[in-house]
Formats: structure tokens, C-alpha cells, sequence
């Protein structure tokens, strides 16, 4: 795969347009390694001019600061902040919403000034200038459903962009009951992700994984790799993984072109 860093087109003098977030769960995490081939994959055959840091690329912060670690979270954005402006990075694209997040609205503050993009958003920008077109595939007349992820979603009023790159793969798009400003979290933010559940009559994710349940999808959609995990042990603990996808955006696309 064509995945070139920062440092290798600094060396002969070309400045990507887009730098490639991957974050950690994109760089280190097997199943959402996945989603980050799936984008590549997509960018390339767009011909987007982009790069990734790769290993100059240091967790955002964003388990530290949820976790009550301000020390620890301002250290490790100040040294992601130091090599990007160092690069001189304009436009920042992820996807992962808590990476998102925290770059687009908590770097600003120390200095780290870009324009950051969810993936969703990225892509819809591409198909708006028909840089990629969108087709069903496999998945055309699919029943699917869209899990809003809390920092795409209520954190920062992203609903659409995804909703309209789903429709475009001709679905049959199918809304849970809690939805879009009233979305039900998949338990994995705020840190929550890298600890066990409190004590309580049942998990969040399995909660969330039942309202999906409700309106019979084939696929659940997510954008965010937490969230993906959360709503995998969702559906296995449910026994219904052999009935039920649980998929990203951008592998729907990827999938869907044969990419």
C-alpha cells in the first residue's frame, strides 16, 4: 500500500494537501487496522495528495485528559504539536472522533491551530467534488443503521456527512430510537474504553447493542473504532454475530468499490 510519511516527502520537498491521522487504535488495534487500510485504499484511488507521521505520531491525549490526567494529556500534545507545526500541517484528517476532538478543539489552546476533518467528512467533501463516486454493491437494498458516535455527534454536531455517504451505497438507512443529539453513547468514551464497566444490571454497549437489535439491520455503521469494538462484543454477547455486520463507514465504501 502507498502510505507515504512525512518525514520521506519533507526530504524531497513536497508538502502533502491532507495529513493522515491514524491514531492509536488505526496504528495498533488488529480490527481497526482494517479501517485504516479501507481509507488509505480510498484516498489513494482519489488521488489525494496525503501523508502520515508515522512513528513520530504520538497518542492525542485524549484517555489522559478524560482520565483526569491534565499533566500527562498537555505533554503528550505539546510533542505532537512541536512535530506538526514543525511541518508546517494545514489539514488533518482521522478517523477517529476522539482524536477528532481533541485536536480540532483542545490543541488550538496550546498552540496546534489546523483544520481538522472526521474521516465522514472527508470523504463526503471528495464525492462532492467527484474526486469518488459511491456505489451500492453488495450492500445495495441492505438494511442499515447508523451509531452516532458521542465525539462526532452531540460533541460536535457531525450527523449528516455520514448519513448521506450511507445513502449513497442505496440502503435502505434505518434510525435506532435513540439517535443523531439523542444518541445513546457505546460505553467505550471518557477513557471508559481501557477499564472494566462499574458494577450495574447490564453494560452500556449491550444496551446499545439491543436498540440496534430492535429495527433488525444487516449492517451497523459506525465511525469510530471504540465504538466498533463495543458494538462487536455487542453483538457476540447477543450471539448474533453470524446475523450481524459491524462496519465502518469508510469499509462500507471500500467494500462496496471492490477497492
Amino acid at each position: 500500500m502507498n502510505v507515504p510519511t512525512m518525514a520521506e516527502l519533507t526530504a524531497k520537498g513536497i508538502q502533502p494537501e491532507v495529513l493522515f491521522w491514524v491514531g492509536c487504535a488505526g496504528s495498533f488495534d488488529d480490527r481497526a487496522k482494517k479501517i485504516t487500510k479501507a481509507f488509505v485504499k480510498i484516498l489513494n484511488k482519489a488521488e489525494v495528495n496525503f501523508a502520515v507521521l508515522g512513528t513520530e505520531e504520538g497518542c492525542t491525549g485524549d484517555p489522559a485528559k478524560r482520565a483526569g490526567n491534565e499533566f500527562l494529556f498537555q505533554m503528550q500534545a505539546m510533542t505532537n504539536i512541536e512535530v506538526m507545526n514543525a511541518y508546517e500541517i494545514k489539514k488533518v484528517v482521522t478517523a477517529c472522533p476522539h482524536c477528532f476532538n481533541t485536536i480540532k478543539n483542545e490543541y488550538p489552546q496550546l498552540g496546534g491551530k489546523y483544520e481538522v476533518m472526521h474521516h465522514t467528512q472527508f470523504l463526503k467533501s471528495l464525492l462532492d467534488e467527484g474526486k469518488i463516486s459511491i456505489e451500492g454493491g453488495s450492500y445495495k437494498g441492505k438494511r442499515i443503521t447508523f451509531h452516532d458516535p458521542c465525539y462526532l455527534g452531540r460533541a460536535n454536531g457531525v450527523y449528516e456527512a455520514p448519513r448521506e455517504l450511507i445513502q449513497k451505497l442505496e440502503v435502505e438507512l434505518v434510525e435506532m430510537k435513540r439517535c443523531k443529539s439523542n444518541g445513546l453513547c457505546c460505553g467505550a468514551g471518557g477513557a471508559q474504553m481501557f477499564k472494566e464497566p462499574e458494577k450495574g444490571t447490564k453494560d452500556i454497549n449491550v444496551e446499545r447493542t439491543e436498540e440496534a437489535l430492535e429495527i433488525k439491520p444487516d449492517i451497523i455503521a459506525t465511525g469510530c473504532p471504540f465504538c466498533n469494538t463495543m458494538m462487536t462484543d455487542g453483538i457476540k454477547s447477543k450471539e448474533k454475530e453470524n446475523d450481524i455486520e459491524v462496519l465502518d463507514i469508510v469499509e462500507l465504501i471500500a467494500n462496496a468499490q471492490d477497492l
